[in-house]
């Protein structure tokens, strides 16, 4: 423990969070802890408590066993089933709804071609264009509801 008081602690999550997102939506890349360490010149030991608060706070999500970031909703850390093409980059979502979020977090048109995962693998095609589904095709299935989508994240 860093022995960091309730507001420094609420303040270095803020700026990690803040950071995190910015890269995730300026770059299409999710960043690495080392990354954050030395963007905001903490210690690891800071940004690994900040990051695991972040990630029992539901604002990120840690590859398992890990303190690796694997999304910060609604950017995926990794190439997934979900690619989001927007001008001049290519994000990824770890589900339709992140897709979604991706084009209405960044303001932006884009074109989310997903898999279809009934077992035929066809690909699916969605367009937004000026905050609008404009092309869609296809049925967004979500088989957990909601409410339970963080009891299993990774598999929701």
């Amino acid at each position: 423990m860093t022995g960091q008081t309730g507001s420094d602690a609420d303040t270095l999550d803020q700026e990690v969070r803040l950071y995190v997102f910015r890269q995730a939506a300026d770059t299409a890349r999710v960043p690495s802890p080392d990354e954050v360490t030395s963007a905001l010149g903490r210690s690891h030991p800071e940004i690994e408590e900040s990051l695991r608060r972040l990630a029992a706070g539901r604002v990120l999500i840690l590859a398992p066993g890990t303190i690796n970031i694997w999304a910060a909703n609604p950017f995926c850390a990794v190439p997934s089933n979900f690619r989001v093409s927007t001008p001049g980059r290519t994000y990824w979502g770890i589900c339709i709804w992140d897709a979604l979020g991706i084009a209405a977090a960044l303001h932006t048109d884009a074109i989310v071609t997903a898999r279809c995962s009934d077992g035929c693998n066809q690909e699916i095609v969605l367009e937004v264009r000026d905050g609008v589904l404009a092309r869609s095709e296809g049925i967004v299935h979500f088989g957990v509801p909601a409410a339970r989508w963080w009891e299993n994240i990774g598999f929701t």
